[in-house]
């Protein structure tokens, strides 16, 4: 499109966002952008479509932005500027009524980021380098990411409260059961995803920050409490040792975290693993 016709259309969308009580902006990628076997070159809004969000949030300031794409965005000015995202990626057939259920509050969203949104380009480890550790995910991301692993928002809120363990004590071949009370304290129904983490705390090699271990999705009415318990094994605390060519678990302390994100972690406890290592088969760690 013609730079003229652009400052056209950015002109009418403005003029119809200010005459609006809310505005609407979808954005994004399609099948030109990205695809199976062709890569984005950036991870920012493609051609003018930040400008557009910029212009229509400038013209008005109740904006939502409706975000439509195959992988994760990095959009820095929309995070600190525009109050209401929504992550739609591409929807199928009935895409248009799920969107607009959540943006008029039919349904009170619930969903959760399978992987880090990226705050900038330079957080993304080179494309030849193959060891996890150098930044990858959000087990070695070593600065803060846009949006976390395991971040999404709700219409309404919750709270955790009594973390506990079975146990203080980890062996070979036992596990220990968590359990955590999680109550809605908004006026809406909704759903959270409670998520358990562990974190090996003098590790001696490199290990993750913290990992997933454990998360589970529940319905609670408006001042429901709930009770929850997830079972923790002790291969769910292993890793790869290259000298034992076997996973192993050392001996030593690890913290059980428990949060609504990788970020955002309400609880933590801690256990302790037996004086022993612990060593599995290749083929036995899930």
């Amino acid at each position: 499109m013609a730079k003229s016709a652009q400052e056209a259309e950015l002109k009418k969308a403005v003029d119809l966002a200010a005459l609006a009580d809310v505005a609407v902006v979808f954005v994004g990628t399609n099948a030109q952008i990205e695809q199976e076997e062709r890569d984005r070159s950036s991870l920012g809004l493609p051609g003018n479509q930040e400008a557009l969000v910029k212009a229509v949030f400038a013209a008005n300031p109740r904006t939502v932005v409706v975000q439509m794409s195959a992988g994760p965005m990095t959009v820095p000015w929309l995070q600190q500027n525009i109050s209401a995202m929504l992550q739609a990626w591409w929807p199928g057939e009935e895409g248009g009524h799920a969107i607009a259920d959540v943006i008029f509050g039919e349904v009170n969203p619930a969903g959760r980021l399978p992987h880090t949104v990226y705050a900038a380009e330079a957080q993304v480890p080179p494309r030849d380098q193959y060891d996890i550790t150098q930044g990858f995910t959000y087990m070695y991301l070593d600065s803060p990411p846009l949006y976390p692993f395991g971040h999404g928002l709700s219409y309404t809120s919750f709270t955790y409260s009594k973390l506990r363990c079975s146990d203080r004590k980890l062996t070979a071949g036992g596990s220990i059961t968590v359990h955590v009370d999680v109550q809605n304290t908004g006026d809406r129904v909704g759903d959270e995803v409670v998520q358990l983490y562990v974190h090996e705390v003098k590790p001696r090699v490199k290990r993750p920050s913290k990992e997933l271990r454990g998360f589970s999705r529940i319905t609670l009415n408006p001042g429901e409490s709930r009770s929850l318990s997830f079972v923790l094994p002790a291969d769910k605390l292993a890793f790869w040792d290259e000298a034992a060519h076997a996973f192993v678990v050392n001996p030593g302390a690890f913290d059980i975290l428990v949060g609504a994100s990788s970020a955002d972690i309400r609880l933590k406890d801690q256990i302790e693993v037996s004086q022993h290592k612990i060593e599995f088969q290749s083929g036995s760690k899930p």
